[in-house]
């Protein structure tokens, strides 16, 4: 059994009313006994008291309406934003919650978070400090680029280069122009099948050999089906034109961050030198994250470009290159 609810004011007040008429019904006493008026006014008192709840309390009109417009105001007022709610779905999804810069896991309101770039606030030495998944980019031991010097010379396998004509979108993502390949080619090294999935430039070239750098680089980036990475990196000086890299020009978007598709297919055996000959490493991206495990292929002949191709990049970035990191004591080795 449920407890039954107190009455409520409006249940005791008709039941005075009902109270007092029947006082004053003439079938309420005898006829022939006449009851004064402030007999009545006693006994409808004590009939009020009877039925009306001990903790009622009569609340003034005025009051009544206030209290109704302050909860329609309350129910038509939107909810405040949980910015607590929307950093926890972002940490989940690993985004950044608008308006929010997660620093040692905790989000702090920024109006302007700070992005990784090559300079400034941004810039490489910083790019650990950005963000927790940025870590590495600090603490790695196995960093790229480096260096490239006093390698073991050895009978490295050939890579094994797949490539055929395909389709492929241009991207300016910011830091870099970049070229999406469509399905169907690939590279074989060390008993592994990497799948190449896009191309990109810096300039300089992020790479050095014994000291020496060069106008640009094309890194290759390969990954095979358990997502380890294997990136071949094509130097280029400054002579002939290239057409491969044309074709990535001539396919440029107009705005950062739309992706353009070529009319015309593409043929990445073209983008290598006729020696393909290498150096090989462990290391990392050169971006951010700065993710560890990579596998460094880079090819030990230059390439070249024109002159014009090269000021067509340098105009959109005259330097997104990451200074070269430590080698670390790591195994390096290139072909004899």
């Amino acid at each position: 059994m449920f407890p039954r609810p107190a009455a409520p004011a409006a249940h005791w007040l008709s039941c005075a009313l009902a109270a007092a008429a029947l006082l004053s019904s003439p079938w309420s006493h005898a006829r022939d006994v006449p009851v004064p008026t402030e007999e009545l006014q006693r006994r409808l008192q004590e009939r009020i008291a009877q039925v009306r709840p001990p903790h009622a309390q009569t609340q003034p009109t005025a009051s009544i309406h206030a209290r109704r417009s302050a909860t329609a105001t309350s129910q038509r007022r939107p909810a405040a934003p949980n910015t607590a709610h929307a950093a926890a779905m972002a940490q989940v999804s690993g985004m950044a919650a608008p308006g929010t810069h997660a620093v040692d896991g905790a989000p702090h309101a920024e109006s302007h978070p700070t992005h990784w770039s090559y300079s400034g606030d941004g810039g490489p030495a910083e790019w650990g400090k950005l963000r927790p998944e940025f870590s590495a980019c600090a603490k790695g031991q196995r960093q790229s680029p480096i260096d490239i010097r006093g390698g073991i010379r050895v009978d490295l396998e050939p890579i094994k280069f797949q490539y055929r004509l395909s389709g492929f979108n241009v991207v300016d993502n910011g830091h870099t122009v970049q070229a999406n390949i469509g399905h169907g080619n690939s590279i074989e090294v060390g008993g592994r099948r990497y799948d190449l999935v896009q191309f990109h430039f810096h300039r300089p070239s992020e790479e050095r050999i014994n000291g020496k750098q060069f106008e640009l680089v094309a890194h290759l980036v390969h990954k095979d089906p358990e997502g380890r990475l294997a990136v071949v990196a094509v130097l280029m000086d400054q002579g002939k034109q290239h057409p491969m890299v044309q074709l990535v020009w001539n396919s440029l978007p107009l705005e950062k961050n739309e992706e353009y598709p070529s009319a015309v297919p593409l043929d990445m055996n073209l983008m290598l030198p006729e020696d393909r000959r290498y150096y090989t490493y462990m290391g990392s991206l050169t971006t951010p994250p700065c993710s560890e495990g990579v596998l460094w292929l880079v090819l030990k002949q230059p390439a070249q470009l024109s002159a014009e191709q090269l000021a067509v990049f340098t105009r959109l970035y005259p330097m997104n290159a990451r200074p070269v990191q430590q080698a670390s004591g790591r195994m390096l080795k290139e072909s004899n």
